[in-house]
C-alpha cells in the first residue's frame, strides 16, 4: 500500500506539473523541473575534481596527477574542519542567486542548493553521522525570517538519511557582516560567536558532523563553529558550502 500511495503522489505532481508547469526560481520561465534557467545555469561555475579536500579550493591543473590532496596553504596551516567541499565558484552569477535567496525571501532556492552540494559533497555526505547548519543570531533570524544555512541543511540531510541537528550551535553573541573585512577582521568578528547547545553536544559526541553553511570566504566561520564542536566532543567535522571565492585565503591577512 505504501508503494502504491508513493506512485499515485508522482502521479499527481505530474499531471499538476502538466497543467502549472513549474516555474524556474530565476525567472517567470517554466522548465522541465524547477531549478533555474539554461541561461542562469550556464553562467554558474561548478567546480569539479580536483579541488584541495581541506578547503575545497579548485587545483590548476592540466589534467596530470597531484603529489598531495591539498594546497600549499591549508597544508602549512590546516582549518580545524578537516575537509570542504563547495558546488560553485562564489562570482556575480552565484552571488546574485545566492543574495536572492538569503535577502529576498526566495527560500525556494534552499532545495536546489542542498542538490548542488549534495553532488558535490558526496563523499563528505557518506561519511557524515550528522548535518547542522552555521546558526543565525537570535536578532538577525528575528529580522530575516529563516535560516538559509537551515533551509539547505534540512533537505540535504532527509535525502541523504543523516541525522539533522539545527540547534546543535548558536551564535551566542551578534556579530557584523563579514562584507568588506580582511581574512583577519573576519577572525576577530566571530571569535567565540559560536557555542554549541546541551542537545547539540549529547547529539554530537563521537561522531562525524557535516557543517553547512551558504558562502566560504576565508573559512573564519567554519573554522570557530569546527573548533566548537570539536571541544564538545565531536570526532570530526567537515564542510560544505554552496559557493566559495576561488581561494579561501586570497583576502588580506
Amino acid at each position: 500500500m505504501k508503494g502504491a500511495g508513493l506512485r499515485l503522489r508522482r502521479l499527481g505532481r505530474g499531471v499538476a506539473d502538466l497543467i502549472l508547469p513549474p516555474m524556474a526560481h530565476d525567472s517567470p520561465e517554466a522548465t522541465a523541473s524547477a531549478g533555474l534557467t539554461p541561461g542562469a545555469w550556464s553562467r554558474v561555475v561548478f567546480l569539479e575534481a580536483p579541488v584541495c579536500d581541506g578547503c575545497g579550493a579548485a587545483f590548476e591543473t592540466d589534467g596530470g596527477a597531484f603529489a598531495a590532496d591539498r594546497c600549499a596553504a591549508c597544508t602549512a596551516q590546516p582549518y580545524a574542519f578537516e575537509r570542504a567541499r563547495a558546488a560553485c565558484v562564489y562570482d556575480a552569477a552565484s552571488r546574485d542567486l545566492i543574495l536572492r535567496f538569503k535577502h529576498g525571501d526566495q527560500q525556494q532556492f534552499g532545495p536546489l542548493f542542498a542538490r548542488w552540494i549534495s553532488r558535490a559533497a558526496a563523499d563528505l555526505i557518506a561519511e557524515a553521522d550528522v548535518v547542522a547548519p552555521v546558526p543565525l543570531h537570535r536578532s538577525r533570524l528575528l529580522s530575516r525570517r529563516f535560516n538559509q544555512a537551515a533551509e539547505i541543511a534540512r533537505p540535504l540531510a532527509r535525502s541523504a538519511g543523516r541525522d539533522y541537528v539545527p540547534d546543535a550551535l548558536v551564535r551566542a553573541k551578534p556579530t557584523a557582516s563579514q562584507g568588506g573585512k580582511s581574512a583577519r577582521g573576519r577572525r576577530e568578528n566571530v571569535r567565540s560567536a559560536f557555542a554549541v547547545t546541551e542537545t547539540g553536544a549529547r547529539r554530537i559526541r563521537g561522531r562525524r558532523v557535516l557543517l553547512i553553511d551558504d558562502v566560504l570566504t576565508t573559512g573564519a566561520t567554519g573554522e570557530t563553529c569546527a573548533k566548537a564542536l570539536l571541544a564538545a566532543g565531536a570526532r570530526a567535522v567537515d564542510l560544505a558550502v554552496v559557493a566559495r571565492v576561488r581561494s579561501a585565503r586570497e583576502l588580506t591577512i
